[in-house]
């Protein structure tokens, strides 16, 4: 079994609050979640209106498949969020 974990680091310029960052993160997740097989967390920038740090892992037994998924969650949270992604990383375990 093979895990994967996709970190993205988020820059969102119309977050004026905790309140706004906090949203547009929960409509992601929630999409995300509801379409893929993830774990979802914020990992850092936890204080910080217009930045945010997320992880999402998968597991599956075919790193192939685990690319495929997070290819597609990158390219949805780029097209669907109110921000840039500026930084993008995966791991295998």
């Amino acid at each position: 079994m093979i895990i994967g974990l996709l970190t993205l680091e988020i820059y969102i310029p119309y977050s004026h609050s905790l309140k706004e960052k906090r949203k547009t993160l929960n409509k992601i997740k929630d999409r995300l979640k509801n379409k893929y097989n993830i774990a979802f967390a914020e990992l850092a920038y936890l204080n910080k209106w217009q930045r945010s740090k997320i992880g999402m892992v998968t597991l599956n037994a075919q790193k192939g498949m685990i690319e495929k998924i997070f290819h597609k969650i990158i390219r949805e949270v780029e097209e669907n969020i109110e921000g840039e992604i500026l930084q993008k990383e995966i791991l295998y375990f």
